[in-house]
């Protein structure tokens, strides 16, 4: 028995093909949502700019780290060395993403205030006595390795800060609101 093929059929049969695959796009779209579009925006011909006030030195930083598309290596020296691990003085190189986090968290809160420094490089020994004595330090913290810094900003509630962070969905985010910190990190996008 010879069926009959309708080329019409076969228009709607595709249309109904693309309409699925467009509609798990769009379900893959909101279940795993990109980065906030002021985290992605092309700022290739903007200078870029960070300020820092390290809680437990006094230290204070306000420094361009990025001019027409290139990080200046002096810049991320000095931001380095006053991210460093203040209990053993030991420096660690920090993740330029995190840098650029910061940047355009600092972008979305329209702020000029330097970033209070409460941690930012965490030294494998300085790490296993925190986490030794607070049931808030993860083991493989991504402090060590340059990707995560604790952070407030003067005159700006700490709810902001964290809804920010979560607004950029660029990582992970922290709130501890008795210690007076956010945590943010460029690590996989979580909360806590």
């Amino acid at each position: 028995m010879a069926m009959d093929h309708n080329p019409k059929d076969n228009r709607s049969l595709m249309s109904r093909r693309r309409f699925l695959a467009l509609g798990s796009i769009a379900v893959s779209a909101a279940v795993f949502p990109r980065p906030a579009l002021s985290y992605l925006r092309d700022t290739r011909h903007e200078e870029k700019l960070l300020a820092f006030y390290n809680t437990h030195t006094s230290e204070r930083l306000n420094v361009v780290y990025w001019v027409q598309g290139q990080y200046l290596p002096e810049s991320l020296a000095e931001i380095n060395y006053i991210l460093r691990d203040h209990r053993t003085d030991q420096i660690k190189s920090i993740d330029k993403e995190l840098l650029n986090l910061l940047f355009a968290f600092r972008k979305e809160l329209n702020s000029n205030q330097p970033f209070h420094i409460i941690s930012g490089y965490r030294s494998p020994q300085t790490n296993a006595f925190l986490h030794t004595n607070s049931s808030g330090v993860a083991e493989n913290s991504l402090h060590l390795i340059g990707k995560a810094i604790d952070i407030r900003i003067p005159g700006r509630p700490l709810s902001v800060l964290r809804n920010t962070a979560v607004a950029l969905k660029a990582g992970g985010v922290g709130y501890y609101p008795k210690s007076d910190f956010v945590h943010v990190d460029v690590g996989r996008v979580r909360y806590w």
